[in-house]
């Protein structure tokens, strides 16, 4: 009989060893299983953050970029006012550098200006003004560029300001 009891007592030992094995296996896994998701919404997080950042980032470069344009106008309008006696002159050629500058500038960060004269007017990348009705016809075309409008790689800063005249094909 002691070592039925033995035996008994020695099962239930092996039992509860087992069950508690079992518990911690489980347990483990809860705990390897919080861990993944753990770490996957870190990923996410930090791609969000990423993502945020570059969108962030994007949306400053713009808006200097829009400040600096008026900059560039003022220069190219000064630049198509000056007398034929002044056009070899230093000054002149210094605000010509200027100008120069700023495109390479703008052309490094992806912007370039859309090119409107005699094209046909798309109110995608054009802003009519004025619109000249001596002419008729089917197609609405750019007779006249009053303000350069420009893109940022796909997408338009500011539209051309332009006037159109209606032309037949």
């Amino acid at each position: 009989m002691p070592e039925e009891k033995h035996n008994k007592k020695g099962q239930s030992n092996v039992q509860e060893l087992s069950n508690e094995i079992e518990n911690l296996t489980n347990q483990i896994q809860e705990l390897v299983e919080q861990l993944k998701r753990e770490r996957a919404d870190a990923i996410n997080l930090r791609r969000r953050f990423d993502e945020e950042k570059k969108a962030l980032s994007a949306y400053h470069k713009t808006e200097i970029i829009k400040d600096l344009l008026p900059i560039v106008d003022n220069f190219e309008r000064s630049l198509k006012h000056v007398p034929k006696d002044l056009k070899d002159n230093p000054y002149i050629e210094g605000i010509n550098g200027i100008v120069k500058q700023f495109e390479t500038v703008f052309e490094k960060l992806g912007v370039r200006k859309i090119v409107s004269l005699n094209q046909v007017f798309d109110p995608n990348f054009h802003e009519a003004i004025a619109v000249d009705d001596s002419l008729d016809g089917e197609n609405e075309i750019v007779s006249e560029e009053l303000q350069a409008g420009y893109m940022l790689d796909s997408d338009v800063l500011r539209p051309a300001l332009v006037k159109v005249k209606r032309q037949t094909n």
